[in-house]
């Protein structure tokens, strides 16, 4: 099933095993991972996995990495699809990487 998009940057928002992603690149990237657990090189995974960006004991935002993979060694690593990196974007993407 397919939604039509009101992003500016043209990315289409896509449905996959009942879940709508944000664009295509998502989804694709999500079945990818299920195919990965499956054969046995994840354990699982999560979606849209919310972290508080906090500066000087205040909440700045709270920022969603698009993908989070837990490996076989028990580790998570944190995935960002992106089509386009906005300003906006990158700076939220620096707080996050200095947690």
């Amino acid at each position: 099933m397919r939604f039509r998009s009101s992003n500016k940057y043209g990315a289409q928002k896509t449905s996959y095993n009942g879940i709508v992603f944000h664009s295509k690149k998502e989804a694709q990237f999500a079945q990818e991972l299920d195919l990965r657990k499956k054969a046995g090189d994840i354990k699982d995974w999560k979606r849209q996995i919310p972290f508080k960006l906090i500066v000087c004991d205040k909440l700045v935002t709270t920022y969603r990495i698009d993908f989070g993979i837990l490996t076989n060694k028990y580790e998570w690593e944190y995935i960002e699809i992106k089509g386009m990196a906005t300003p906006y974007w990158k700076l939220k993407f620096k707080l996050f990487q200095i947690l």
